[in-house]
C-alpha cells in the first residue's frame, strides 16, 4: 500500500500542481503585441515585415526600418545592443541626415 501512495505523490501531485499553475506567458505575449503595434508597426510593419525597399536609402538618404525576420538583420545584434537601440534610438551610420531614424523609446517603454 505504501508503494502506491509513494507513486501517487511522485506522479499525481506534480501533475496537479502544474495544471493548477498559471502561466503568465500568454498575457506577456498579448502585451508585447500591443506594445509592438503601438510603437513599432508604423515603421517595421504590422507583421514585422519591414519597410518597402529597406535595403536602400529613402529620398531623405535614410535607411528604412528593416524586417524582424531572417531576411533582416535584427538577429545579428546582441540583446544588449537591441535594448540600447530601442532605449536610446539609432542613427544608421550611412544616413545622410543627423536624425535618429530609430527613435528613442526609453521614456515611453519604461515604468
Amino acid at each position: 500500500m505504501n508503494k502506491w501512495i509513494g507513486l501517487l505523490i511522485l506522479f499525481v501531485v506534480p501533475a496537479v500542481a502544474i495544471a493548477a499553475s498559471t502561466d503568465p506567458a500568454p498575457a506577456n505575449v498579448a502585451q508585447g503585441r500591443q506594445i509592438y503595434q503601438q510603437y513599432c508597426a508604423a515603421c517595421h510593419g504590422k507583421q514585422a515585415e519591414g519597410a518597402a525597399n529597406w535595403k536602400k536609402p529613402d529620398e531623405k538618404g535614410e535607411m528604412p526600418a528593416p524586417p524582424h525576420d531572417e531576411t533582416g538583420h535584427t538577429w545579428r545584434h546582441s540583446d544588449a545592443m537591441l535594448f540600447k537601440m530601442i532605449a536610446k534610438g539609432w542613427r544608421h551610420p550611412f544616413n545622410k541626415t543627423d536624425r535618429l531614424t530609430m527613435p528613442a523609446f526609453e521614456d515611453a517603454l519604461t515604468t
